[in-house]
């Protein structure tokens, strides 16, 4: 049910019911019971409701639904005054990879993990998305939320940028379906052609460790808990993108072609 189709049920129902425990109360004041004995308003009220809500179970489910629809509504409106906050930190921060135009008018920040499954399918059309839309400059936040492995191989992404390899080691890494040890990653960097031993050595540098936790403390706030999340502009979506949910995110913050 969308939240328009739930908006034209949902006061309807709780009109009926407003004015039902409202009628109630104004009349039930010479209220008795089976004895004969005066029945306050508030007791008269309360039985009339629960027989009302039994007869009428689709009301609590339509006020717990529209009860989630507001405060979705309000996440969303508190999350773009956080994106409009944090944009230097979201497009600007240095330590963060960039790929594609580095200077495009659009600009995707995309926070990953390398062992995230949909991080995996989301890559092709990121890469794809650059190829086909020159205007596209793309920031890497490393968000390792899988464990220790997820560390290890955002640390070493990150570490990769002295060689200049970034983006190849970054694509390499989310294509492969190796577990993330550092044998792995190191033979993965390899093939991408990373001096190994530098990278090893490039890696254990505590820098990369405090990156990371800047992400982490930046996606909290936004309420980023999950991998990957897209931002474009003051929107952020959560959840694997093919290349048209990427294009579409890039129309709504208002650059159409």
């Amino acid at each position: 049910m969308n939240d328009s189709h739930l908006g034209s049920r949902f006061p309807l129902s709780l009109t009926i019911l407003a004015g039902l425990v409202l009628f109630i109360a104004g009349c039930s004041a010479t209220a008795k019971d089976t004895k004969g004995v005066p029945t306050s308003a508030p007791d008269v009220a309360d039985a009339a409701i629960e027989r009302y809500l039994r007869a009428h179970p689709e009301v609590i489910e339509q006020s717990l639904q529209a009860m989630e629809a507001k405060r979705e509504t309000e996440q969303k409106e508190r999350q773009k005054i956080t994106l409009k906050t944090k944009q230097d930190e979201l497009l600007y921060d240095p330590m963060s990879p960039v790929s594609g135009n580095p200077k495009g008018e659009i600009t995707v920040v995309e926070f990953y993990d390398y062992r995230c499954g949909f991080c995996k399918r989301a890559a092709p059309a990121v890469t794809e998305l650059q190829k086909v839309d020159p205007r596209v400059r793309v920031v890497y936040k490393d968000f390792p939320i899988l464990g220790e492995p997820s560390e290890l191989a955002a640390k070493a992404a990150l570490a990769s940028q002295a060689q200049g390899k970034h983006q190849a080691f970054h694509e390499a890494l989310l294509d492969s379906h190796a577990d993330m040890n550092k044998e792995a990653i190191l033979k993965i960097a390899a093939k991408v052609g990373l001096n190994a031993k530098r990278l090893e050595a490039d890696m254990a540098d505590p820098k990369w460790k405090a990156v990371i936790a800047k992400n982490r403390a930046l996606a909290r706030e936004l309420g980023i808990s999950g991998t990957p999340g897209f931002i474009v502009g003051n929107e952020l979506v959560p959840g694997a993108l093919d290349l048209n949910g990427l294009k579409e995110l890039i129309t709504r913050a208002g650059y159409g072609r």
